[in-house]
């Protein structure tokens, strides 16, 4: 499937075999500040994200010239060495379960294949940012999405927050 880059893109990251990487308040600032860079150097805009234990979303709009395939790979590569690293020092038993057999690495911390759907329409974007900020709702960690932390709901629902990289995908 061709992916028409023009539109924002909800996409899906996900842990090698689910596996909770992201629990870890370190871990999720990587993801954290590496979006802030994307964002900052002007190379997306980020409209909304989400970080749970073992996967995350994001929806995102590339800045040209930069592509959807360029900007996932830099990511998924710069953040996997840096949860690598950091397990390395802090966790290796942990690192163990992201060890695989290929002839091109000895670990993978993202699933390949991540998911991206193009978000074509006011009405598609309400109801992916919807669903990126009901995730820890539904998964029972907090009541409303504005307590969670690492998301952009407190920037949707309260208008402020302390990613101030975010972009209001209504202009605002």
């Amino acid at each position: 499937m061709e992916i028409i880059e023009d539109y924002a893109q909800f996409t899906t990251i996900t842990a090698l075999n689910w596996k909770p990487i992201l629990r870890d308040k370190n871990h999720k600032d990587i993801i954290i500040n590496s979006l802030r860079y994307l964002a900052e150097n002007k190379r997306i805009y980020l409209y909304a994200f989400v970080i749970m234990d073992n996967h995350f979303h994001v929806i995102w709009h590339m800045r040209p010239p930069h592509t959807l395939p360029m900007i996932k790979r830099d990511f998924l590569k710069f953040t996997a060495q840096h949860l690598k690293r950091n397990l390395q020092i802090n966790q290796p038993e942990f690192l163990k379960e992201f060890e695989v057999n290929h002839a091109d690495r000895k670990y993978q911390i993202w699933q390949r294949d991540s998911l991206s759907i193009p978000v074509f329409s006011p009405a598609i974007f309400d109801q992916k940012i919807n669903y990126i900020h009901q995730n820890p709702v539904k998964a029972g960690l907090v009541d409303v999405p504005w307590n969670y932390y690492y998301s952009s709901g407190s920037f949707y629902f309260r208008g402020k927050s302390d990613f101030d990289f975010l972009t209001h995908h209504e202009g605002e």
